[in-house]
């Protein structure tokens, strides 16, 4: 996990990317139609991809900046007054920090969501904008939660690992020339 300022910034934006580009996927796919087809999402084709790359680049800084702001802080707070760090399996920690965050995440970027793509360039009345963010928000929890647990987390503490396996390398041979 990270341990410097520097660290954390790569980690968030690995993290942000890896949010990001799922959900864009998960919602250009039911935008698509695809979810109300039969066989559902399996039908999906490759331009799901191309164009949730397209929504994923002006989506990913939202997240990163929300996140920063408020999403990881907030989370943390919420979590640690469920598990101990000191105390609680790390494996346990881990899932409770990134539900919780999730928790916080969710509805920040289902709002923003609802405002960008239903209000803003979708030209719907503002005035409906309540029922919007919660149909939204009910579409998106599910999936943020499954995917932030078993795809865009662990996919961003590999990528993490690998980025940063060396510099802890480094410094675990530092320390034991110094000893």
């Amino acid at each position: 996990m990270p341990k410097t300022t520097f660290e954390r910034i790569v980690f968030s934006i690995i993290m942000s990317m890896t949010m990001a580009y799922g959900m864009e996927v998960y919602n250009v796919a039911f935008s698509m139609g695809y979810a109300l087809m039969p066989g559902g999402l399996s039908n999906m084709t490759n331009i799901v991809f191309i164009k949730a790359l397209k929504e994923g680049a002006f989506m990913c800084p939202l997240v990163f900046a929300f996140s920063n702001l408020w999403g990881n802080r907030l989370g943390q707070k919420i979590a640690f007054g469920l598990v101990n760090p000191h105390k609680d399996s790390p494996l346990l920690v881990t899932i409770i920090v990134s539900a919780c965050t999730v928790l916080v995440m969710c509805p920040t970027m289902s709002l923003s969501a609802s405002v960008i793509f239903s209000i803003i360039l979708g030209g719907r009345s503002v005035l409906q904008l309540p029922a919007i963010f919660i149909g939204t928000l009910i579409k998106n929890f599910p999936m943020a939660l499954l995917w932030n647990l078993f795809a865009a987390g662990p996919i961003t503490r590999l990528l993490f690992k690998k980025l940063f396996s060396h510099r802890r390398e480094k410094q675990l041979k530092a320390c034991d020339q110094n000893s």
